[in-house]
């Protein structure tokens, strides 16, 4: 087989990549895959995002020191759920927690990453070392209940978004988080404005539901964490740590090294963790750091609660916002032409213009849409549909028309030398959701570009496993 190399079928449009956490640490080397994996936390959140059947197979095998035949783990599955057998496997051996062995008689065998093993029953069976130092800080004369640290992280977080939106400028982000903003493509400087200004990417960072925000911003943090002197390791741990933490609870700072409470401080400006002052002794994760490494599979698809809502929707094309927020009215302007503003209420109409214009921006019409369910007004969400199939119908007309044809960067691969090949090639790029297009008859397929490297090096593995 050939790989052909960058075939460009960019329309310019800048997309957001929203990777989950398994897409996220598969895309780091196996060093800092092993280094992640000498921490209970680390072991125990990526277990819980792991596919059923992987599950499964991690639990039959987490306490067998010695390799097991592939043909025998795969007798623990039906013939009729072999793909999902092959889909599991691959998972597990993408991710480094299970790693081949050659079995005595030359069959080919899995065992359990020693590191991860030890560190996963750590974290099921209990013992080790206690993941915070939360013992004998005694009574907190000013402890803060859930309802103050809700509110905190939401204030905290949308500093952020307003920043995108240009409503408040800088004030209340240091340099380190507005400099993360700027890097992370969500924002660009504009030669006509002396600051940045949102970008296509943005517009759909905006539109994603709070905890898939949150996560995308902190893999944006992560990759700019080298430059700050932070061991991405260290950062890891730590957010994984906190996604286990009890809300509500207090911490203690006693042990941090200083690149942690430089992270902690960060995380204290997102809302992740409220700390009273920078000096003090104790810290209150949020419910955006106990959520950020949970249910993250599914990246964007979570929706707001709904005592949220405050939309409602007509036939007509009018939206009513019944809300005060300044950044939920900027958003609904970014796909609506609003009308008018009243105490607690303002007035928007969704127009053929103003949706194409979105659309022009990046938006698509399945994220408006998606926006305008995640925070319908209660009364909505008693109807079926919530929106109207006359609005959600001409939304995604509007979007046809002007986006007819969809562009994206992709790698092609051909001159496959047997249809095995192509095949195995093609399900396992299907499967990682990195498949454009391909061709059984011409045996070619293209994979996106953010998925190439994966693709490559599955095959590598496959031929050098073919060839031993």
């Amino acid at each position: 087989m050939a790989a052909g190399g960058s075939q460009s079928l960019t329309s310019g449009r800048q997309q957001l990549d929203c990777k989950d956490l398994h897409a996220y640490l598969r895309s780091l080397s196996p060093a800092i895959l092993d280094k992640l994996y000498d921490n209970p936390a680390t072991c125990l959140a990526v277990f819980r995002e792991l596919l059923p059947l992987s599950k499964h197979y991690v639990m039959r095998v987490v306490f067998v020191d010695q390799p097991i035949s592939k043909t025998a783990i795969s007798s623990w599955v039906s013939n009729q759920h072999q793909q999902e057998h092959n889909q599991a496997a691959r998972v597990l051996s993408d991710l480094r927690i299970w790693h081949d062995r050659t079995l005595p008689g030359g069959l080919a065998g899995w065992v359990l990453n020693p590191v991860f093993r030890n560190n996963l029953k750590t974290a099921l069976l209990g013992g080790g070392q206690s993941w915070s130092s939360a013992d004998n800080l005694g009574s907190d004369k000013h402890s803060r209940d859930i309802e103050f640290l809700d509110s905190y992280a939401k204030e905290r977080w949308e500093c952020i978004l307003h920043f995108l939106v240009d409503s408040r400028g800088v004030d209340g982000l240091s340099k380190d988080i507005a400099t993360v903003v700027t890097s992370s493509g969500l924002m660009k400087m504009h030669e006509n404005k002396a600051r940045p200004v949102i970008t296509p990417a943005g517009f759909q960072f905006l539109l994603l539901d709070t905890p898939s925000q949150v996560w995308h911003f902190m893999l944006q943090y992560l990759e700019t964490a080298k430059k700050r002197g932070l061991d991405i390791v260290t950062a890891l741990s730590f957010l994984f740590q906190l996604s286990f933490s009890k809300l509500g609870k207090d911490y203690s700072t006693d042990g941090m090294s200083e690149a942690q409470l430089q992270l902690l401080q960060h995380l204290r400006e997102l809302g992740l963790v409220f700390q009273r002052k920078r000096s003090s002794k104790r810290y209150y994760p949020t419910r955006l750091a106990i959520n950020m490494a949970s249910g993250l599979s599914k990246m964007g698809t979570q929706s707001s609660s709904k005592s949220d809502g405050y939309i409602i929707i007509e036939t007509n094309y009018r939206i009513n916002a019944y809300t005060n927020s300044d950044l939920e009215i900027k958003i609904l302007g970014l796909f609506c032409e609003m009308l008018y503003r009243f105490p607690n209420l303002s007035v928007a109409q969704l127009t053929r213009s103003s949706v194409q214009c979105a659309i022009d921006h990046g938006i698509t019409a399945e994220q408006i849409l998606h926006y305008l369910r995640a925070h319908a007004h209660p009364d909505m969400l008693t109807k079926t549909p919530v929106i109207p199939s006359v609005i959600s119908d001409q939304i995604r007309l509007w979007e046809l028309e002007r986006d007819r044809i969809h562009y994206s960067d992709g790698v092609l691969y051909n001159q496959f030398l047997s249809v095995k090949d192509f095949e195995l090639l093609r399900d396992y790029a299907k499967d990682l959701g990195v498949l454009i297009y391909d061709n059984s008859v011409k045996r070619v397929i293209i994979v996106k570009q953010s998925g190439h490297d994966e693709v490559k090096r599955f095959w590598k593995r496959q031929r050098n496993q073919s060839n031993n």
